[in-house]
């Protein structure tokens, strides 16, 4: 019993990581399977995150339409990757230009 406890602990622990990022921590989320994983990250201001494309033949985009932005002209293909930085808090919903059921979240706290 005292075992199944300790596992469960340890996995609610991994899977809270996975989630959201500290500022020490690489914030990063991986397009992969026309998802976004995770779906919802937890930044704090000032931190950079990360999106790296590991499918193996598809492109995607990373788009913040609900922010008025164009949709980007440069799509991310296999192996490439987008950097962004989040400065304010906020609640930052995004998407994929070519593939709209693909969405996603970044939520930056002070």
């Amino acid at each position: 019993m005292k075992s199944t406890f300790l596992k469960c602990v340890l996995l609610l622990a991994l899977c809270s990581g996975a989630a959201s990022a500290g500022s020490d921590d690489e914030a990063l989320v991986i397009i992969k399977d026309f998802k976004f994983i995770p779906q919802e990250i937890t930044l704090e201001a000032g931190q950079t995150l990360r999106w790296e494309n590991r499918e193996k033949r598809q492109y995607h985009s990373v788009w913040f339409q609900a922010m008025g932005e164009a949709e980007p002209e440069d799509y991310l293909f296999p192996e490439d990757s987008y950097e962004r930085s989040f400065d304010r808090p906020g609640v930052y919903p995004y998407r994929c230009g070519p593939h709209p059921e693909m969405t996603g979240t970044v939520t930056v706290v002070e």
